[in-house]
């Protein structure tokens, strides 16, 4: 077994992830951990209860910021967003990544529109000359799971209202 296929069986274990066969079809928590970028927001999807969502039928499109974009986050707020009794402010926050239905960059290609979140919030997607999603940078577009797409983004979009300053002391 290849070093990369063990930890990623690790992490998926870890992460409450069915290991899937290099064959099988992949959902879009199963794409994510393929990439190997999204460990983060993986480990929030598991800890805010949010891994049958993203097992779902669909289609569902994510805006999933990588592990560099969490790490712009204030020192020690990923920590905090991960406790158990933060698991309202992530959920919260992660919902604002997602939207109900396919939403593919020819859809936005050369435009400016508004997509709704599964949390009820709009975002700004801008795609006129860099596209930005609110203030995120689209970093890569269109990686297909068989229940939605996700896209790539380099930074962790936070919902209005809430506040993700760490409350851990330093």
């Amino acid at each position: 077994m290849s070093p990369r296929l063990f930890r990623g069986l690790v992490l998926s274990l870890a992460l409450g992830l069915a290991p899937l066969s290099a064959a099988a079809a992949k959902d879009i928590a199963g794409t994510a951990l393929d990439a190997g970028t999204f460990t983060i927001f993986l480990a929030g999807v598991k800890s805010a209860g949010l891994n049958e969502f993203l097992a779902g039928e669909g289609p569902i499109t994510v805006f999933a910021p990588t592990d560099d974009a969490f790490a712009k986050l204030p020192r020690g707020a990923i920590q905090d967003l991960l406790r158990p009794e933060s698991r309202d402010k992530l959920r919260s926050v992660l919902m604002h990544h997602i939207v109900v239905g396919r939403v593919v960059a020819r859809d936005f290609l050369g435009k400016r529109m508004e997509a709704a979140t599964a949390d009820g919030a709009l975002l700004l997607i801008d795609a006129t000359k860099v596209v930005t999603i609110d203030k995120a940078r689209l970093v890569k577009a269109d990686i297909a799971a068989d229940n939605g797409i996700i896209h790539v983004i380099d930074t962790v979009l936070v919902p209005a209202g809430v506040n993700i300053q760490t409350t851990l002391t330093k």
